[in-house]
């Protein structure tokens, strides 16, 4: 008998279990859609306030970094978007995809997931393995900037999908039993909540040191890419406070600033 697909975020059921910070989130979900960041970036241009999220099950033109597809179905991940208005200019957002990791790894700790790490300068890892990627999206308006930050975290993990970094991770290989995905949602927005509203008020720096905690090769000898091609190597000592990664090298300290690096192990 095939399985049940799971019914659609209720924000309703949702409030209850945000407690006190219910009235920051704004809450809708979709069976199906483009892409929950591209719908967002739509509504946020209609004027959609901040703390807007928006759920979509099945996405059929989702992404990660670099243009890949980010395969989802509401049985095997948890796909969705995050809307977030900052004052200020561009400069002020860097090292924001790292801010949210450390969100995620301590929602996912709070769940009992152990051994939850963060590689630069987007993805959660399980055990070595991908658990789940964080994209931002940023657009300026009049009194600042606009974030659409998309997660997607693999509840099972997907099949078939090429040219990863690193393998892929499933949380249910993490847990006796898969969290109620009301639960799992609000335990995400719970803990995102502090950490934009200290990185709205100090950018990066104020949780640099919580991404260093959690950073899976820290001390490590790494290669870091572009397009394909080593750019350079040496041992990585985390990110900047800036949110830049710090990359050893014979010839000194370097930081790498830009998006499209991939970083692997040696």
């Amino acid at each position: 008998m095939p399985a049940m697909t799971p019914a659609l975020i209720d924000p309703v059921r949702l409030k209850p279990l945000l407690g006190a910070l219910a009235p920051r989130f704004d809450v809708d979900a979709l069976a199906e859609g483009s892409s929950s960041s591209d719908l967002l970036l739509e509504r946020a241009a209609r004027g959609a306030g901040s703390g807007s999220v928006l759920v979509v099950d099945r996405q059929t033109a989702g992404r990660g970094r670099r243009g890949r597809q980010w395969q989802s179905s509401p049985a095997g991940s948890l796909t969705f978007s995050v809307l977030w208005r900052f004052d200020g200019g561009v400069e002020r957002l860097a090292g924001l995809s790292l801010a949210v990791g450390v969100a995620l790894a301590r929602a996912l700790s709070s769940l009992g997931v152990a051994g939850v790490r963060l590689k630069w300068p987007n993805d959660v890892l399980l055990d070595g393995r991908k658990l789940a990627g964080i994209l931002v999206e940023l657009s300026s308006e009049r009194r600042g900037m606009v974030a659409v930050i998309g997660i997607g975290l693999n509840l099972s993990p997907p099949a078939n999908v090429p040219d990863l970094d690193v393998p892929a991770a499933g949380l249910a290989g993490a847990l006796p039993t898969l969290p109620e995905r009301h639960l799992l949602l609000a335990t995400i927005l719970a803990e995102l909540a502090p950490v934009l509203d200290a990185f709205s008020a100090e950018g990066f720096a104020a949780l640099r040191d919580a991404w260093q905690a959690l950073h899976a090769w820290q001390g490590e000898p790494v290669a870091v890419l572009r397009d394909g091609r080593v750019e350079m190597s040496g041992i990585c000592r985390g990110a900047d406070a800036d949110g830049a990664l710090l990359v050893e090298t014979a010839a000194g300290l370097e930081r790498c600033l830009s998006g499209d690096l991939s970083l692997r192990t040696r």
